[in-house]
């Protein structure tokens, strides 16, 4: 999904302009974005993009094409992309919230919150495994024939581990999909109410959904496969919890700054983010975070 693409470049956006660029004009900025921006969506035959940046202090947001080639909509502030696994960051803002509250304790094993799970590899396995791709070892995705919460479950009785939980980092959508179901336990929550009700709004967010509500759908940026099909995220077992927030630039360059610590946010909430930037494990040259990651400057 092309979505993917534009959210990276969003942020890379907000963290380079941050970073080195000291123009505060922005008409200047402007002339820089589309010189990036523009060769990119021509190569890659893009039909909308919106790019957030942030210079000094001070946030805008550029938007380019349409929403839809059908429609030929063009982009708007208010327009949303699928956010693919950038959700994870969210995600896990939600459980450490949640141990801010006292309402689990990401060293808890999931046997605590999954009965079923006790006696098994997978219930000795901690949320903080969970959060960090170090559970030991699952594939990126949960098997396609897994399509019920019964079968979800079965799943994890039966998994098998590669290496011991904590010893290795495995990048995989059934482990932080599994600290969302845990989380949404652990505060008896719907997960997706959880996080359009507390989180999102906690962040300042207005346009940044789980389910599109239908008043909206017609800001919801259509997906195209590289043959111009359309495509859309497919609903499955974990995709809310894993890969499945969509939301405007406008939105995210807000979230970029409130996890640069640049937003006036509820104490509870900023403490939660700063938690998830704590390193657990290192791979090489990065640090792995709850789901974020660091590198050298």
């Amino acid at each position: 999904m092309r979505s993917a693409r534009i959210l990276m470049a969003t942020l890379l956006a907000a963290c380079v302009s941050t970073a080195g660029h000291a123009a505060d004009d922005r008409a200047h900025i402007k002339t820089v974005v589309d010189a990036a921006v523009q060769p990119m969506m021509e190569k890659y035959n893009i039909p909308g993009m919106a790019v957030g940046v942030t210079a000094n202090g001070k946030s805008y947001t550029f938007d380019y094409g349409v929403v839809s080639r059908e429609t030929k909509k063009p982009v708007t502030p208010t327009t949303m992309f699928e956010l693919g696994s950038i959700s994870k960051t969210f995600t896990v803002t939600l459980a450490s919230l949640a141990e801010v509250n006292g309402q689990l304790s990401l060293s808890d094993k999931t046997s605590k919150y999954l009965p079923s799970m006790r006696g098994t590899p997978f219930g000795d396995v901690s949320l903080m495994n969970l959060g960090t791709h170090t559970a030991g070892g699952f594939p990126l995705q949960i098997p396609d024939d897994v399509k019920t919460n019964d079968q979800l479950m079965t799943y994890f009785e039966k998994w098998k581990p590669v290496y011991k939980a904590g010893a290795a980092r495995t990048y995989a959508n059934p482990s932080i999909g599994m600290l969302g179901v845990i989380t949404a336990r652990a505060i008896n929550k719907d997960f997706a109410a959880a996080m359009e009700g507390q989180i999102f709004p906690g962040l300042g967010l207005t346009g940044t959904f789980i389910h599109v509500p239908d008043a909206r759908m017609a800001d919801y940026a259509q997906g195209y496969t590289r043959a111009d099909v359309q495509a859309r995220m497919r609903e499955a077992i974990l995709s809310t919890e894993a890969y499945g927030v969509k939301s405007t630039a406008t939105d995210m360059i807000r979230v970029v700054n409130a996890n640069m610590n640049m937003v006036k946010l509820d104490a509870k909430l900023q403490q939660a983010i700063t938690n998830t930037h704590t390193g657990y494990f290192k791979v090489g040259a990065m640090t792995q975070d709850m789901i974020w990651e660091q590198y050298a400057w």
